[in-house]
This record gives C-alpha cells, sequence and structure tokens, in this order.
C-alpha cells in the first residue's frame, strides 16, 4: 500500500534531499580536487627527488658495483631527509630493494603496478606497498652505457578522506558559498511547486478553507456524495452516510468496499444520469442529482446531492385526504344547509307531516347509504372516502353508486393510504365529467380486493390474479355517451 505523505512531510522530504544532494556532491568535488592536486603536486615532487637520487654517482655506483653496494643505504636516506619524502627506495633490476627508510622491505620486491620503469622511462602512480597506500614516483638508474642497472622510488604514503579534505580547507568556503545558491535555488522552485499545488494559499488559509468546507458540509441538509475517478468515496456529509448506511470514515474507500447495495452503486457511479433520478435507500425515498466534476479540461469525479422526499411524499398523501375530507364537509354544509331551509319553510307553513315525512326520508336515505357503503368495504378510510363523496355527487346534483360487486376488506395503513389517493382521484375525474348533467349523471364505483397490490379492473373478464393485487372500477354515466 503506497504511503501518502502530508504536504509538511514532502516539502521535508524534499528539501532535505536537496541538501543532502548538495552536500554529497561538494564533498565528492572536494575530494576528487584534492586526490588530483596532491597526485599532481606530490608526484611532481618525488619524482624530483628520484630523478636527483638516480642521477647521483654514489646510488650509480653502489648499483653498478656490488663491493658498492654498502653506500647506497647512507646515500638514500641523506636525500630522503633532504627532501622531507616518507621513503627513498633503491631497487636492483629485479625489482628487489637494496636500500629503504623500512627496514622490513630490504630485500623484498618492489611493487611495480604497470610502471615502464625497466624500460628506461619514469612513472608516476599509486601502488599497495605492504599495508600502505602510496603514491610512487619510479625512475631508471642508467649507466654510462645507457644500460638499466636499477630503479629509484621516491614514496609519499597516500592520505585519507580527513585528510583530503583538511587539504581542500581553503577552498570548502568557495564550495560552501556555491551549495548555499543551489540550495536557494532548490528551495525557490520548491516553493513555487508548493505554491502551485495549493493554488497559492497560504497554510492558515488551507487550514481555514478545509474547516469551512467541513462545517458547510455537514450543515447541509441534503445529502452529498463525492467520488473520484476510480469511484472512490472523497467526500461524504452526515445525511449522505445515513442514507447509504456508510461505516464512519468511509474516504478513500470504492462503494462496493463498503457493502452499499449494488444497485445502488449502480445509479450512483452510472455516467449517463437523469436530473432528478429517484431511488430507494434503506426504506426511504431519495431524489438523487448526479453531476460530473472536472477541472483543466480532465475529468476528476462526481457529486451526488441527495434529497429525502419520503416524508414530502407522505405529507402530500396527508394533504390529498385532508383536501376531499374538506371538500366532503363543505359539501355536506352546503346539503345541510339547504335541507335546513326547506324545514325551515315547512315550519313555517305549518306543514308538520310534510316536515316529519322529508326529515325521515332524508335521515333514512343517508342511513341507508352509510349502511351500504361499510357493509361492503370494511376498509374505514375507503368508506368514509366513498360517503364523503356521494355526499359531493349530491351537491352538484349527480349520484354516485357502489356496486354490488365492491367487497374489500380492512387494509394495512399504507395500501389504504395509496387506495384512498388512487380512488379519491378517479372520483373526482368521473364527477368531474358528469358535472353539469343533473340526476341524469351518475358514478358508479367498483373495488375488490385481494391482498396487497393495486390495479385496474376491466369489463371483461380478468385474467389469473397475481400473487397480491387490488382492482378498482370507476364508471360514469353521461346522457347520450354511453357507461
Amino acid at each position: 500500500m503506497r504511503i501518502r505523505l502530508t504536504l509538511a512531510g514532502r516539502f521535508l522530504g524534499l528539501q532535505l534531499a536537496i541538501v543532502v544532494a548538495v552536500l554529497v556532491a561538494v564533498a565528492g568535488v572536494s575530494l576528487a580536487q584534492a586526490d588530483a592536486r596532491f597526485r599532481e603536486v606530490e608526484g611532481e615532487r618525488i619524482l624530483s627527488v628520484a630523478e636527483t637520487a638516480a642521477a647521483t654517482d654514489a646510488i650509480r655506483s653502489g648499483l653498478s658495483s656490488p663491493s658498492e653496494e654498502g653506500i647506497l643505504q647512507p646515500a638514500a636516506e641523506g636525500l630522503r631527509g633532504l627532501a622531507d619524502i616518507d621513503d627513498l627506495i633503491i631497487a636492483r633490476t629485479d625489482m628487489r630493494a637494496a636500500a629503504s627508510a623500512d627496514p622490513r622491505l630490504i630485500g623484498r620486491e618492489l611493487p611495480r603496478g604497470d610502471s615502464p620503469v625497466l624500460a628506461g622511462r619514469a612513472w608516476v602512480g599509486v601502488v599497495t606497498l605492504g599495508e600502505r597506500r602510496v603514491l610512487a614516483a619510479h625512475v631508471p638508474v642508467i649507466d654510462d652505457g645507457g644500460r638499466v642497472i636499477g630503479v629509484v622510488a621516491g614514496i609519499r604514503d597516500y592520505p585519507g578522506p580527513v585528510e583530503l579534505m583538511a587539504e581542500a580547507a581553503p577552498t570548502l568556503l568557495v564550495y560552501m558559498g556555491i551549495a548555499c545558491v543551489l540550495g536557494v535555488a532548490g528551495s525557490l522552485l520548491l516553493s513555487r511547486r508548493i505554491k502551485r499545488q495549493t493554488l497559492g494559499l497560504e497554510p492558515g488559509e488551507i487550514a481555514g478553507l478545509a474547516e469551512h468546507r467541513e462545517a458547510m458540509l455537514h450543515g447541509i441538509k441534503e445529502g452529498v456524495l463525492g467520488l473520484d475517478r476510480d469511484n472512490r468515496v472523497t467526500l461524504v456529509n452526515d445525511t449522505a452516510a445515513e442514507l447509504l448506511g456508510l461505516p464512519a470514515r468511509p474516504e478513500g474507500h470504492r462503494l462496493t468496499e463498503l457493502d452499499v447495495d449494488p444497485q445502488l452503486v449502480e445509479v450512483l457511479t452510472d455516467q449517463v444520469q437523469e436530473p432528478d433520478r429517484v431511488a430507494v435507500m434503506n426504506d426511504r425515498l431519495v431524489t438523487l442529482n448526479w453531476t460530473p466534476l472536472s477541472t483543466r479540461g480532465l475529468r476528476i469525479g462526481s457529486v451526488t446531492t441527495m434529497r429525502d422526499r419520503t416524508d414530502l411524499v407522505a405529507l402530500r398523501h396527508e394533504l390529498n385526504i385532508t383536501r376531499t375530507t374538506t371538500e366532503a364537509l363543505r359539501a355536506q354544509a352546503h346539503e345541510f344547509s339547504n335541507r335546513l331551509h326547506v324545514i325551515s319553510g315547512l315550519l313555517s307553513l305549518e306543514e308538520y307531516d310534510e316536515v316529519e315525512r322529508y326529515v325521515a326520508s332524508v335521515g333514512g336515505a343517508r342511513a341507508r347509504l352509510a349502511a351500504d357503503v361499510t357493509s361492503r368495504v370494511a376498509d374505514p378510510s375507503v368508506s368514509a372516502l366513498l360517503i364523503a363523496k356521494a355526499s359531493l355527487a349530491a351537491e352538484q346534483g349527480s349520484e354516485l353508486r357502489v356496486s354490488e360487486r365492491t367487497e374489500l376488506s380492512e387494509q394495512d395503513e399504507r395500501l389504504s393510504a395509496d387506495l384512498v389517493t388512487v380512488v379519491g382521484n378517479l372520483v373526482d375525474n368521473a364527477l368531474e365529467a358528469v358535472r353539469g348533467e343533473g340526476e341524469t349523471g351518475w358514478v358508479e364505483v367498483e373495488v375488490a380486493g385481494a391482498d396487497a397490490a393495486v390495479r385496474p379492473a376491466t369489463d371483461s373478464e380478468p385474467p389469473a390474479p397475481p400473487r397480491c393485487h387490488l382492482e378498482y372500477r370507476v364508471s360514469a354515466a353521461v346522457p347520450g355517451a354511453g357507461r
């Protein structure tokens, strides 16, 4: 799993990388120059000493005559002391040392490396002498006949890294100045990069923007869900998390990893989205609006807003019922007012027998209608609706009938509310169709129930019903138009 560093961590890492790179470069350049200077300066010096020794008559005589070999050690020591070098070795043509400041080297073969000294040419290079790494200058000793009779080697112990750095101290300040310039330039470039990545915002502004974003996001009543190009959650507020049933801190995870319903995942990630798309989330009716997000011409994800419409739909159902009840009460009040006027007139005319007959007929018709509806429709909401609609039909001069084939048992609360809405709308439409036709217009309602689904009934023989269904039929008769 890839570790994502914070802005401060990335800034510190890049800054340290620049400093380390500059220091390594400075140290490398300093050591290389100190090494090159040591080889050049000390190489010329020991080469000069070796050439001087090779031209000395005493050394030439000691190498050409075995009887005079004893003068080689004093002559070598004298020259070494005057030149202030670490060692001056005199060797025969078999490269075995005949004189040296180190008695352990006498009689041992002198390391030659790739030196062409036996061919009569001088050479300066690095060799390993015993356990030491040294800078050696090989010069051939040539007799009067032009023959190589021996070798003189000037030796200078090779310094370690610390000694080389100490020798490079005079120029180290220059390189440190260069390093500082490079460091400042790198810091400026890094600062520009960070500024570009943070859109020119300072850390305090970024923190304030993040706090404001969080407060605004969680203060929105609607659900907000943000996804990146790989459908990973980038932002989510409390409402969206509750609707989707997301766990705590879902950011960075795909919806499929958060146990979201696959059908709901498909709806939220579908590239072809319709406005105000409706989906069911945990028994809640939610309206979704999906919007793609892009920056600099590249798609970076999407954001989906979610509006819970469950309470609004329920409120609309309640409003429809309330409106229907209000209209029914208004119709009944108007009907009762008319009847009271009739009764008042009959009493004024002292037609007491007629008043008694009128009251008995009105009360009987109302009671018969109520008894007829309740005997066929056991659901109280639907029966109350039909009685109220009968009063509304009577007010406009029409008639509302309940079919003899109507038979409806008491339904559950949700289906009863849906049925009240459907039947109420159909009856209203039918009453509107027969309005103005007087007593010749009538509306007949037929409702048949079978468990918990709703479908319209037809005049033909219905097909085999599904496992759960509820049939309804509303007929309106208009003179000259048939049924």
